[in-house]
């Protein structure tokens, strides 16, 4: 897929948000609509984090460590080559956004948001994910909000994906 630059001109973007809130989704619609590459950030996890999040345990700053240096440096690489991306990455903790950032500066964050339960009903009708509702809470808690001062906005899930894709493309390149 060729980068449309007419419309964004090297962008990097993290579609962040607790597990079940349409990462996936949104980031594929995303990468699409701008003629860009769509990576997906639980595919650089490593098989211990997927078997202990599989068993319902769930990770710490210790096993993401190496999961968002993987992320860091494919963003590091994006900007290095001036190439748009959109990655997926729960990003649930500001230190871990601002680890992100470390790789490119000004990286986008769009924070899909939405209920407990509407989450836990999204996450109870998808098939042959790893995560297992039980670890929704722990998902919940970890959350830190964008701050005031982060690069990004946060999206209701429960609008259309197109609404959401539109509502982050109307704040950023226009």
């Amino acid at each position: 897929m060729t980068e449309n630059s007419s419309i964004c001109p090297s962008i990097r973007w993290v579609i962040m948000g607790v597990s079940g809130v349409g990462k996936s989704e949104i980031g594929g619609r995303l990468g699409l609509q701008l003629g860009i590459a769509f990576v997906e950030g639980d595919e650089y996890h490593p098989p211990a984090n997927v078997i202990k999040m599989a068993a319902g345990t769930p990770l710490d700053d210790a096993d993401r460590q190496g999961w968002l240096q993987l992320l860091q440096n494919r963003i590091a690489d994006a900007k290095e080559h001036d190439e748009s991306l959109v990655l997926s990455c729960s990003s649930l903790k500001r230190r871990y956004r601002d680890f992100l950032r470390q790789g490119d500066s000004g990286l986008i964050f769009v924070h899909l948001t939405g209920s407990r339960d509407l989450v836990a009903s999204r996450m109870q009708a998808r098939t042959n994910h790893f995560m297992p509702l039980n670890l929704l809470d722990s998902q919940f808690r970890d959350l830190e909000p964008l701050q005031a001062d982060e690069r990004g906005i946060s999206v209701d899930i429960g609008k259309t994906p197109d609404e959401i894709v539109n509502e982050a493309l109307a704040k950023f390149l226009t």
